[in-house]
């Protein structure tokens, strides 16, 4: 989407496509999977793209949600419900998964900023959510917002000198543990299914 919007499959002249190499390259995204969807998105047919989402479940009550973009939907909904099945997992019936997730506005900062200061910074900027919480690695944070106030609550970020990447996620309202076995399992079926060209990304609700 970001070359369709930005106009260019060149990141110096697509800022948004810059900014979304460095997030997936910042997330250990292999360079072969952005060069592919890069190219993807380029093709003279790239406008019959279309967005869907599939829910599915793994090991010990783990659920996740995957998103989707495709010109073939008959072939990604083939191709996602093989690789649920052949790695032990298990396809949902649609809403069963997502009702589990809310819809939010995911920033992740390099840092840790003083909550109060970042909530007055918030509100100037227009935001009317903000739930700031420890980052997934030590010396980060994350903050959540409204899936619109991505945009406003990264420049309210950016207004306290810290570095950010803003996404919009679905989060899981009561993530679990699950055992390592069952970690290792549904891993493997995440990691079949972002080998997929048409998957776009994954969300679970695993804590570890």
């Amino acid at each position: 989407m970001a070359v369709k919007n930005g106009g260019s499959t060149d990141p110096n002249a697509n800022r948004e496509l810059e900014k979304l190499i460095k997030e997936a390259k910042t997330n250990n995204v292999p360079v072969d999977n952005i060069n592919r969807a890069i190219k993807r998105a380029s093709d003279s047919d790239a406008a019959n793209f279309a967005a869907s989402t599939f829910e599915a479940y793994g090991q010990g009550g783990a659920s996740m949600i995957i998103n989707v973009l495709s010109d073939n939907p008959n072939r990604a909904s083939a191709e996602v419900k093989s690789a649920v099945k052949k790695n032990d997992g298990k396809m949902a019936e649609t809403g069963s998964v997502m009702f589990m997730y809310d819809y939010k506005g995911k920033v992740t900062i390099e840092g840790v900023p003083d909550e109060e200061e970042l909530m007055e910074a918030a509100i100037e900027a227009g935001c009317d959510e903000m739930e700031l919480v420890d980052g997934d690695e030590e010396g980060t944070s994350i903050v959540y917002t409204g899936p619109k106030e991505v945009g406003t609550m990264m420049e309210a970020v950016d207004s306290l000198k810290f570095s950010s990447k803003g996404v919009i996620a679905h989060v899981s309202k009561a993530p679990l543990q699950v055992t390592d076995e069952e970690f290792e399992i549904n891993m493997g079926i995440i990691d079949a299914l972002e080998e997929l060209d048409d998957v776009d990304s994954i969300e679970h609700n695993m804590l570890n």
